[in-house]
């Protein structure tokens, strides 16, 4: 069986989709499976274990110069790719206009499935013309989490019943030495409404850095970020190591080393999540129930309609690494 997974964007999003192909790879060890994702997402995405092929797609570079001779080759040459195969199966697992027709666009064996989510859910994106891009469209449940909501999404295209917790198989983490005292703080958000602020990381670092004697990892992606990590360390002092900018990979790597993670509603956030870490997820809005951990003790959400405070994240902080020292000795 060859299947085709359509999920181009953003960061939280692609990771959310993983646990698909471990599930369809448990019901048919030997399916291959190849995925289509922005350029961006592409190196992290192609560490996930049981891929054949990840095709990278520049939409968001290609608008910008759609009709110059140089967008239009990439475009043809990954027209090509693309269509070097027919499926079995075609999943967008995105439900926009854009990720439908990049579906329909790959080619299918003659009884091959084309698909997507067939109605929108609460708080899930989808864009109407889907429904008549692509042919096998799926009913989705009104409310229901992103997580499950894909899975159960490849689940009904190919004919079984998702069971279990989601899972990730990352290829290729360092092996870790020893107890971790490194903890990472993925404070960086391309939404406004997700941010946290600057003082209460600050004063999280703190108690952390200085009570505890934990070393405070801190990653950035742009300037205004950089800047926000070299006030926490400012405040909280010599524990706090601000990371040189770098890709995911890396990122993914010295994460995976860490006893765990806080950080706000984000993809970062949601790569610890992938990777089984201790963490605490902040939320400044009503969205733990989309995209939040779920039945994971050693994982909780916090926060919601009220920002979270400094003294929720600490008391969330010392029960994750309770429950993971409990999952750990079981």
């Amino acid at each position: 069986m060859k299947v085709l997974i359509v999920k181009l964007s953003s960061l939280g999003d692609v990771i959310q989709t993983m646990p698909v192909v471990a599930d369809i790879l448990a019901v048919y060890p030997d399916a291959q499976i190849d995925w289509v994702v922005e350029e961006a997402f592409a190196p992290l995405t192609l560490r996930v274990q049981g891929l054949r092929r990840v095709m990278p797609i520049a939409l968001r570079r290609w608008k910008k110069s759609w009709l110059s001779r140089a967008t239009r080759q990439e475009r043809t040459t990954f027209k090509q790719q693309l269509q070097a195969d027919a499926y079995d199966a075609v999943i967008d697992c995105q439900g926009l206009t854009k990720s439908a027709l990049v579906a329909r666009m790959a080619k299918l064996n003659p009884q091959g499935l084309r698909g997507s989510f067939a109605n929108k859910s609460d708080a899930c994106s989808y864009e109407w013309p889907v429904q008549y891009l692509l042919t096998d469209n799926q009913p989705m449940p009104q409310r229901i989490h992103a997580i499950a909501r894909t899975r159960l999404l490849a689940a009904q295209l190919l004919g079984y019943v998702p069971t279990g917790s989601p899972r990730v198989v990352f290829m290729d983490l360092p092996v870790r030495a020893g107890l971790s005292r490194q903890i990472m703080f993925t404070h960086g958000t391309t939404r406004a409404d997700n941010e946290w602020p600057q003082w209460k990381w600050e004063s999280v670092a703190a108690q952390l850095a200085r009570h505890d004697q934990h070393q405070i990892l801190l990653p950035h992606a742009n300037d205004k970020e950089l800047a926000i990590c070299q006030g926490i360390q400012r405040y909280a002092g010599k524990l706090v190591q601000v990371l040189p900018r770098m890709g995911l990979p890396e990122l993914l790597n010295i994460m995976s080393t860490c006893q765990g993670v806080i950080g706000v509603d984000s993809g970062l956030s949601h790569m610890a999540v992938a990777l089984g870490l201790p963490h605490v997820q902040l939320f400044s809005h009503d969205r733990a129930w989309r995209a939040g951990p779920v039945d994971t003790p050693h994982q909780l959400a916090i926060g919601g309609a009220v920002s979270p405070s400094v003294q929720d994240v600490m008391q969330a902080w010392h029960k994750v690494v309770i429950a993971n020292c409990k999952q750990v000795a079981a």
